[in-house]
């Protein structure tokens, strides 16, 4: 169990049965009162915002949280097959659990797992992923006349994504996946 003072940012504590990650911290002292600490924290499962206030005597529990390495398997409309790397055990995650890096996330790809009581909740990405693309329109001589240096393409997860004129079909390109923009043509 941690105390008031044990709180600090990027600590995950366990609320209403679910693990949440403290963003941010305020420590108040009243006038005659005890001090409480105010914290604003956000859930690791859903991504949702909350915010609490703890008194001085005030006990947390903490999170039981472990990582895994797993392989994308496949995906079957909004559910994600992954297959866990040390015990070969299948589960699945919902796109909504993913949130946005379900764009990025691409068959036979090793993916980092964040398991929360021995149970996968979500997963993460490197920063800057590697993705083929499947369409894109062809650069026509003149189109910057515009300002438009960009063109649309689609890459094998669906995603699409703006880039210069010179990348085609069959280019792998490298993504941001915190921002969701072109890198550069690898």
């Amino acid at each position: 169990m941690l105390g008031m003072n044990d709180l600090k940012i990027g600590t995950v504590v366990v609320e209403s049965g679910e693990p949440f990650v403290i963003q941010s911290t305020d420590h108040v002292k009243m006038g005659r009162g005890g001090a409480v600490l105010r914290t604003k924290m956000k859930n690791a499962i859903s991504g949702g915002t909350l915010e609490k206030t703890y008194k001085g005597g005030d006990k947390i529990e903490e999170a039981d949280l472990s990582h895994s390495k797993a392989n994308f398997l496949y995906r079957e409309e909004n559910n994600f097959y992954f297959m866990d790397n040390e015990s070969f055990e299948q589960f699945v995650l919902p796109k909504d659990q993913i949130g946005e890096i379900s764009d990025f996330v691409k068959e036979e790809s090793d993916v980092e797992v964040l398991n929360f009581e021995g149970k996968p909740v979500s997963i993460s990405l490197p920063a800057k992923v590697d993705l083929k693309v499947v369409t894109a329109a062809p650069g026509v001589k003149g189109d910057t006349a515009q300002g438009s240096v960009n063109k649309p393409v689609t890459v094998e997860t669906g995603y699409s994504v703006q880039t210069p004129l010179f990348v085609k079909e069959g280019d792998t390109i490298r993504i941001n996946t915190q921002t969701g923009e072109y890198v550069e043509r690898v």
